[in-house]
């Protein structure tokens, strides 16, 4: 507001002045009730510059679909017009009756106004608040774009995770042991497997997938690593099925789970405990502290990837809460996109 307030101000004063030289050949008109008409050209073009705002939204690229480029491109200078003369009658010439009333307003000076108040209208609305959507768009398509290498890049870490070769290898290795423990577990342990590949693999370039989605995996990956580690670790959800629809990024929780495991010790005497649940519009990744007695290499990127994209989407943040008994990580459920 204080911006548009500024902008009608300069705006005014320097058309004001220009018609001034145009009429007199002098910026100086002579006398301080000359300057009332300074006032009635703010007055005109401070709505203006109010309304130009919501014209350019009404004919924004997702508005009037129906109509082609050029028809939506006339309908949009057409009402442009019509609002400036409507201003130009209520906070121009009607005022200037009483404001000016020594002042000969001629059938040509009102025609040569209108004009020049359609004209001026036009002006500033094509090279200031058309330029001004013109950046945010540009700004918007720049935060679509780095929401989408974010994306890419926590779906090329969660693969390079899953493909690397100590998953692998461990994963066979639980394998080949049910094998010949019990086919059954085998088969399911296969499934799982497959279905972790699978659901990376789906989740393509969505910025956004259905909790109900995300539980999914993270569902096929906490029985894996359950299988791998038997009573060492122990999973637990809480997720009522009324937040299955909210939004999260692909990945997101899944990358929280396998940090937990990745950056804490477990045995079955003192078990990683890692608790799911969603409440209050959050879900929480939870779990006890037990860092592992061999160091473990971390750049943090799994973290720090989840919150740029959050900062992308929401202006909720991703909770944080490391204590020296837990680890707790709360991101914000989204109802709908906002892209």
């Amino acid at each position: 507001m204080i911006r548009k307030i500024a902008l009608a101000a300069l705006a005014a004063t320097a058309v004001f002045h220009v018609a001034v030289f145009i009429q007199y050949g002098t910026l100086w008109v002579g006398a301080l009730a000359g300057y009332q008409e300074l006032l009635l050209v703010f007055a005109f073009l401070l709505p203006t510059f109010l309304i130009h705002a919501p014209i350019a939204r009404l004919f924004g690229p997702d508005r009037l679909a129906n109509f082609s480029a050029t028809v939506k491109a006339l309908l949009e200078g057409q009402c442009v017009v019509l609002v400036s003369v409507a201003f130009w009658l209520v906070f121009f010439t009607f005022p200037q009756h009483y404001l000016v009333p020594t002042a000969e307003i001629t059938p040509r000076t009102l025609r040569l106004s209108l004009a020049v108040s359609a004209v001026l209208s036009l002006f500033f609305y094509y090279f200031v608040e058309r330029e001004h959507s013109r950046q945010k768009l540009q700004q918007e398509g720049y935060r679509v774009a780095q929401l989408q290498k974010e994306t890419f890049q926590a779906q090329l870490e969660a693969l390079k995770n899953q493909v690397d070769p100590h998953f692998l290898f461990n994963s066979l290795n639980v394998l080949g042991s049910l094998i010949h423990l019990d086919a059954d577990r085998a088969v399911q342990f296969l499934g799982q497997l497959s279905n972790v590949y699978r659901a990376l693999l789906d989740s393509g370039a969505q910025p956004l997938v259905p909790l109900r989605t995300e539980m999914e995996l993270v569902r096929a990956y906490a029985s894996l690593m359950e299988t791998r580690f038997g009573d060492a670790l122990r999973v637990e959800w809480d997720v009522a099925p009324t937040w299955e629809q909210a939004l999260v990024p692909p990945t997101a929780v899944q990358m929280l789970l396998e940090n937990a495991i990745k950056h804490n010790g477990s045995t079955t005497r003192k078990p990683l405990c890692i608790k799911v649940s969603a409440a209050d519009g959050l879900l929480v990744v939870e779990n006890n502290r037990q860092p592992r007695t061999d160091a473990v290499a971390s750049t943090h990127l799994g973290l720090q990837n989840i919150q740029r994209r959050y900062q992308h989407l929401t202006a909720r943040p991703v909770e944080i809460v490391p204590t020296p008994a837990a680890f707790i990580v709360r991101l914000p459920l989204l109802t709908v996109p906002t892209l």
